[in-house]
């Protein structure tokens, strides 16, 4: 059985999100960083229909979850890279 191979840019477009490079930053930028004690999918930057299907994929172990837990690093760090 082969496991579908997504990419960070795939979880963006599965949210409904701008997927492109500059979006994926632009969205990282906008909302970064998640205090540490809210999980991702409570996290108010989210639509009822996006927060489901972060809590239903981690649930299931899905093969969203690694990415899912990128999203979830790279929203929570602090430092903005230097252009």
């Amino acid at each position: 059985m082969n496991t579908p191979i997504h990419h960070f840019s795939d979880l963006f477009a599965q949210l409904g999100l701008s997927c492109d490079e500059q979006g994926i930053r632009q969205f990282i930028a906008a909302h970064a960083p998640l205090p540490a004690d809210v999980r991702l999918a409570d996290a108010a930057i989210w639509t009822p229909a996006q927060a489901a299907f972060l809590r239903e994929a981690l649930l299931q172990d899905s093969d969203w979850a690694e990415l899912i837990d990128q999203l979830s690093v790279a929203l929570r760090q602090t430092e903005r890279p230097s252009r």
